[in-house]
């Protein structure tokens, strides 16, 4: 039978407590958020939702083309330009999710004949870009500069190395400046992933290399999304002018793909310049994580330390997780449930966004949720 072997694969999910289910949510849930990326809260904010419906209104309802063709608006460009002054790079390079951004730097800059070595602990978008680049990758341990450093020392010929800045699973930065340092011993590139530090680490929110006074350099490239702390949708490169040149003519994901749409861009300019009249959503997002992790270890809960906005917190199994997740929600909290294989080490966890608009109140009713509700 056509696709027989898709219910033995149903089986296997059920008896691991691995299957997903997609939950579609009101406009308006009464449920207290804590699962969402909207780090900065700028998802619904006003003048973000304006910039989105002026745009449409304006542009129409969708990009029409590829990038090359009729998907390049005005606004794209203008983005491009906000993008890189914001984040101090030379050049952006604006695409339809973040996902796409990642498979477009890394299969665009691992030719042939390269090696990629990448974190263990990198995001999805990341690893599929390392299996459809031509070098040859080789996966490093978690967080390591040195065993990037052994790893750039066994090949001859163009080289990249390639991290999350801050991993989505637990929370914890990359060693940026010890990365870069292996990388330039080596004559290698730095291509980073920005999605969690865009809005939350660096100047008012500049991002993760601009905290590690990386932004700029010649030889680091930072791929973000827009569709979290700057509440909108789609992703971008930022780079050397050169580089976001090759990627133009080089990356197929940019090339064979229709544009971001004109309200996501308006709605992402707009989330731009908020956040430099606000700066210090940014620290507020910090803070509030830095609350969170304190009062749930308080409770004798294992959750990691965040370095950004994102709170780890272990569960006992993949079941227990989903359980702990439901009972959260019955309570009014929703929150992010990661489990196989989502997560590199095996280990299920609730995944909880520190948002800056969150109240001490809510952040109260968050810790009271989780703690009652623990399995």
């Amino acid at each position: 039978m056509a696709f027989g072997w898709i219910d033995e694969q149903a089986d296997a999910r059920r008896r691991a407590g691995l299957v997903r289910t997609l939950r579609p949510r009101p406009a308006d849930s009464p449920q207290l958020d804590l699962a969402s990326n909207d780090y900065l809260g700028l998802a619904r904010h006003p003048e973000v939702t304006e910039g989105a419906a002026r745009a449409a209104r304006t542009w129409g309802g969708g990009a029409t083309g590829s990038r090359l063709v009729t998907g390049t608006t005005e606004l794209h460009a203008e983005l491009e330009r906000r993008l890189a002054d914001f984040c101090g790079f030379e050049a952006a390079l604006v695409f339809s999710s973040g996902y796409a951004a990642n498979l477009a730097a890394v299969t665009a800059l691992a030719p042939h004949g390269s090696l990629v070595v990448s974190d263990a602990g990198n995001h999805a978008s990341l690893i599929d870009g390392c299996r459809l680049a031509r070098g040859t990758t080789q996966v490093v341990a978690h967080a390591d500069p040195d065993a990037v450093r052994k790893a750039l020392a066994t090949h001859e010929g163009p080289a990249v190395a390639v991290s999350d800045t801050v991993f989505s699973v637990d929370g914890d930065a990359a060693p940026l400046p010890a990365l870069a340092e292996a990388c330039r011993e080596h004559g290698a590139g730095l291509v980073v992933d920005d999605a969690h530090g865009l809005g939350v680490l660096g100047e008012g929110g500049r991002g993760a290399a601009h905290a590690a006074a990386l932004a700029g350099a010649d030889d680091v490239v930072v791929t973000v999304t827009l569709s979290k702390s700057l509440g909108s949708q789609g992703g971008a490169v930022l780079g050397p002018a050169r580089v976001i040149d090759h990627l133009v003519n080089a990356a197929r994901t940019f090339i064979f793909d229709t544009g971001l749409a004109p309200a996501a861009a308006g709605a992402a300019l707009a989330a731009l310049t908020l956040l430099r009249r606000e700066p210090g959503r940014a620290a507020r997002a910090r803070a509030v994580a830095a609350e969170l992790h304190a009062r749930l270890t308080g409770l004798g809960l294992s959750a990691v330390r965040p370095d950004a906005a994102v709170v780890s917190v272990r569960a006992p199994s993949p079941e227990g997780a989903v359980r702990w997740a439901a009972d959260c929600r019955a309570a009014g909290l929703s929150v992010g449930c990661f489990r196989p294989p989502s997560v590199p080490d095996g280990i299920s966890r609730l995944r909880l966004t520190a948002r800056a608009d969150l109240s001490g109140e809510q952040i109260e009713r968050a810790v009271r949720v989780i703690g009652e509700t623990r399995p």
